[in-house]
């Protein structure tokens, strides 16, 4: 792919998976815009980045605001969508369906209100790229609250990989991966959990975001790529 005329949208492109798939991109040669809510935060975390890159300020749980942005942008090759949340886990028994339903508006909904307002301004035959997690593919106490968040997401993948084709839809699904998604645990509870993981998984270490962004950027680039997610996840899934 000759990613000198490709124009890419980021989605929670200020941080963690999202600010590293667009330093992968930019530095490929693609045009890239990173969005994020906070734009002091975006422009400190784009500030170092060589390429063409920019930067906007946007609330993708605002529909009107996605439009409108979407609208001025006007014809873009891909969409990348790596908006998340951190609500949803917890043993069932004690879930708080408040939290979970939060979690829902945290990801789930704003994956697809973004991914269908970039619609009429997506390239024919460019791509749609979902960011899941891999507990929609794991049976691990605690987490039936996201895994019905993420699991939500990817059983829309193929349909919508042939209903819209030949834009072509898939989905990274990620395991552990070292960003700021964790720093809202003790220091004590992050350490211990990645140290864990780092004994059992296969691949022996926790994940980091730029995995996760190169798993991404195959799937921008592999035009025989469609309907498809791919585990990023260290061998999770596996145990």
């Amino acid at each position: 792919m000759d990613w000198q005329n490709q124009k890419v949208v980021v989605l929670g492109g200020s941080s963690g998976i999202g600010l590293a798939t667009v330093m992968r991109l930019a530095a490929a040669g693609a045009s890239v815009v990173a969005v994020g809510r906070d734009r002091a935060k975006l422009d400190d975390a784009l500030g170092g980045i060589a390429g063409q890159v920019t930067g906007e300020a946007l609330d993708c749980t605002d529909r009107a605001a996605l439009e409108r942005f979407f609208g001025r942008l006007g014809r873009i090759d891909h969409l990348v969508m790596t908006l998340s949340g951190g609500e949803g886990a917890g043993p069932f028994a004690e879930l708080d369906l408040a939290a979970l339903r939060r979690g829902f508006e945290a990801k789930f909904w704003p994956q697809l209100e973004a991914a269908q307002t970039a619609l009429p301004t997506l390239r024919r035959d460019g791509s749609l790229t979902f960011l899941t997690a891999i507990s929609a593919r794991i049976a691990n106490p605690g987490t039936a609250g996201l895994g019905a968040i993420n699991g939500a997401l990817e059983s829309m993948i193929g349909t919508l990989a042939r209903e819209l084709a030949p834009l072509r839809v898939n989905a990274v699904s990620p395991g552990v991966i070292d960003t700021p998604w964790w720093d809202r645990f003790p220091a004590s509870v992050k350490s211990e959990l990645f140290r864990q993981q780092s004994e059992t998984l296969p691949a022996r270490r926790v994940g980091q975001a730029d995995d996760v962004a190169h798993a991404l950027q195959f799937l921008l680039e592999n035009t025989f790529m469609t309907g498809a997610v791919i585990e990023c996840d260290g061998g999770l899934r596996l145990l």
